[in-house]
């Protein structure tokens, strides 16, 4: 009663379930706040430092608060709390942030962000364009593009399968009279948002905006830790006795078993939330997360310095504080809905028959256990967690766009106040672009939901497919091989397939591979038949048999490189076990730099580099 009382005083009232008119009056005074917020602080902007750099005059603490939201987005506030709640659920999946996140922030800070510094580049690609040439530029660009587009539209359909519970019966109604779905009313309310936000002031905006989103993030988690631990009869002690005694096959500590120590063949490969995968895999696959993906590199370009970069990047780790946070709420919700007398009915067991990672706006909306004002303080950190995660990949892929393509000229010494409006408003044209592929993309990734055990699994594996290719550019301009970047434009593509080959073995993905493989060699046959140089770091002979070697094993690799696991599928067959998704970046990127140095041609020391 004590704790109830508190939360009443701080909320006011509750209610029965359903998302009521104080709620919504959160909700929409937090989006317009920050929509007034973002403005103000972007300023002007007359340029395009401006508008994708912020001026790179941008406080480390901002910075900071940005990358932390980008990194936690909605997909980590909504779907740590379900991987811990359903059966088998533990804190696993911290180690993986705890361990490889933290080291990679060191070598990022210490490695990459000093050579970035060096000039003023406004993308990672611009660095890897001046040191391997031009032209891989403009792979790095499409693969970033790529991964960017699957990985955040993963993101925007996860939120708008949590806004079809808030706003279930109008988007019925709808539907009913529209013919669009709920799922697509729920993208289009999201990417309207996020467009318009973008547009405003640019990175500025999204900057001081994850900044504000960081705080609720924290503010939502705690009082969402505070409400299920109320609603429990025995309080908070009661949620961690009862996923302490967890007997569902969470582990030896029941829900809060945080070490996975499995190292057998091949378990070590196929399980995601392991300790060999946290401290290999994901400390691998980490740095590139924040030190060659542009979604992430783009912040920290918008500080003074190397030294407030730095300390933006590894600041950023408190919030690990937020992934706890909603990791015990996941032990509340297992807590609270193992009682007989909370059992899914109605609208709230369909909605989570149709999709389990609902369970914790189902809880939010439905159990009459959050008060009024605190539902709508959760929900809004959620809603703007999605529309978070949208501004800020369309602010890369916009940037990154219009430098591959030359309307960004870093270079240039005289550029007229005309020339930069103009560069201004093409960057306004590419966020509006973006948002609507990212919106019909995210349509999209309901299909590829079930390969996956989770749509979290599903967000950070697909960034998975093309970041070992752009990873391993960055270390074949920043390693004194000097060589061009003829093998990388070989080696990118072949790698994408290489991750391909290892996680789908199906008929057609067979075909895929062959296909693929099949048209990379024959480019590359006919581009060495024009006999363009003979600086070639390998004899071109050689070149050409590693080239077959490497497309015969990717080929294999998609044959026979699975196992078949204890599970199985409806028909009875066993399910086909495939590498986890924390192994897809150390595979892409050692197949690109292997095949990137040995394809490639030697610098000539005589010439300027392209």
């Amino acid at each position: 009663m004590e704790c109830n009382g508190l939360l009443l005083l701080a909320a006011g009232v509750t209610d029965g379930g359903g998302f009521g008119l104080v709620d919504w009056s959160i909700v929409v005074g937090y989006l317009a706040f920050s929509t007034w917020l973002g403005a103000r602080m972007a300023g002007k902007q007359s340029t395009m430092r401006d508008f994708f750099l912020g001026g790179r005059k941008l406080p480390w603490y901002a910075v900071s608060g940005s990358i932390i939201a980008t990194e936690i987005s909605a997909m980590t506030f909504v779907v740590v709390p379900f991987i811990v709640f359903t059966k088998g659920g533990n804190f696993t999946y911290l180690s993986l942030g705890v361990f490889g996140t933290l080291i990679a922030r060191f070598i990022v800070g210490y490695l990459l962000i000093p050579v970035y510094y060096e000039r003023e580049i406004y993308s990672p690609y611009d660095y890897m364009g001046r040191k391997l040439g031009g032209r891989v530029r403009g792979m790095t660009t499409a693969l970033f593009s790529l991964g960017g587009v699957l990985g955040q539209s993963a993101r925007v359909y996860l939120t708008a399968v949590i806004l079809e519970v808030i706003l279930h019966d109008l988007f019925a109604w709808m539907t009913a009279h529209v013919g669009l779905s709920g799922l697509a009313w729920a993208i289009i309310l999201i990417g309207v948002v996020a467009i318009g936000w973008t547009m405003i002031g640019g990175i500025t905006t999204v900057i001081w905006t994850d900044l504000l989103l960081f705080i609720l993030f924290l503010v939502g988690a705690i009082a969402a830790l505070i409400a299920i631990a109320c609603a429990l009869p025995g309080g908070f002690g009661e949620l961690v006795r009862t996923g302490w005694n967890a007997t569902d096959g969470s582990g030896a500590w029941g829900k809060f078993t945080f070490f996975n120590w499995e190292h057998r063949w091949p378990q070590v490969l196929t399980e995601p939330y392991t300790m060999v995968a946290a401290i290999i895999a994901v400390t691998w696959a980490s740095v590139h997360y924040l030190g060659t993906d542009q979604l992430f590199v783009q912040r920290m370009f918008c500080c003074k310095g190397i030294r407030e970069a730095r300390w933006a990047l590894i600041s950023s780790f408190v919030g690990q504080v937020v992934t706890f946070t909603v990791a015990f709420v996941g032990v509340g919700l297992y807590a609270y809905y193992l009682s007989p007398e909370h059992t899914l009915t109605g609208a709230a067991k369909t909605l989570y028959e149709q999709n389990g990672n609902r369970i914790f706006p189902i809880f939010i909306v439905y159990s009459g256990e959050i008060p009024v004002g605190v539902k709508g303080l959760v929900i809004a950190a959620i809603l703007a967690a999605a529309i978070s995660s949208l501004t800020s990949v369309l602010a890369a892929l916009s940037q990154t766009l219009m430098s591959a393509l030359g309307v960004v000229d870093h270079d240039a010494v005289d550029v007229s106040a005309e020339q930069h409006r103009a560069s201004v408003r093409w960057g306004r044209v590419c966020v509006l672009l973006w948002g609507v592929v990212l919106c019909v993309m995210a349509y999209g990734a309901q299909y590829a939901e079930g390969k996956y055990g989770s749509i979290l699994d599903l967000g950070l594996a697909m960034i998975g497919y093309t970041g070992g290719a752009l990873l391993a550019g960055f270390f074949l301009g920043f390693l004194p091989l000097r060589i061009t970047g003829r093998g990388y434009m070989w080696a990118a593509p072949l790698s994408v397939l290489f991750v391909f080959a290892a996680v789908w073995h199906r008929d057609w993905s067979l075909w895929v591979c062959a296909l693929g493989g099949g048209l990379i060699l024959l480019a590359w046959i006919a581009y060495t038949l024009r006999g363009v140089s003979a600086r070639s770091v390998l004899p071109r002979g050689a070149q050409g048999l590693i080239l077959l070697a490497a497309v015969g094993l990717m080929i294999v690799l998609n044959r026979y490189g699975y196992w078949q696991g204890p599970a199985t599928n409806a028909n009875g067959s066993l399910k086909v076990v495939t590498i986890a998704w924390p192994w897809y970046i150390p595979l892409g990127s050692v197949v690109a730099f292997v095949l990137g140095w040995g394809l490639s041609e030697r610098e000539p020391r005589s010439e300027p580099r392209p």
